[in-house]
């Protein structure tokens, strides 16, 4: 059942998806970097992701900027530069595949309060 409350999120995992992992689409790719510790191109992570090229470029960027991809030009590949980080996201994938809905929750309530604390820099003072 997908119904785990977040708060059955161990702590290390809740905290790593928390501080680094800013979508589903991110948590995807690094799952499945993860589990084909090959190189991937942009390209053929796209393809397996359902995403464009672009977007997929963007999240191995990010997810290298996360110390988390060694890339060699456009090639990159799973390569926690912390042991301590490589077994937090053993964890996670193990939870992933039981909860994946409780997961991408957590995901999605910081993502939207990000979203919402944007938008609300532009209120005028008068409509906050």
């Amino acid at each position: 059942m997908d119904s785990m409350p977040e708060t059955a999120i161990p702590a290390d995992v809740r905290r790593f998806l928390l501080a680094t992992i800013p979508s589903v689409p991110h948590l995807e790719a690094l799952l499945l970097l993860r589990d084909q510790p090959t190189a991937w191109m942009p390209k053929e992570l796209a393809h397996r992701l359902y995403v464009d090229t672009m977007t997929a470029s963007v999240l191995v960027q990010h997810l290298s900027a996360a110390g988390l991809l060694i890339c060699e030009g456009e090639a990159c590949r799973y390569a926690p530069n912390d042991p301590a980080v490589a077994l937090t996201i053993d964890a996670l994938a193990s939870l992933y595949t039981r909860q994946t809905v409780a997961i991408a929750k957590l995901i999605h309530s910081v993502s939207d309060r990000r979203a919402q604390s944007f938008a609300d820099a532009f209120l005028l003072p008068k409509d906050r």
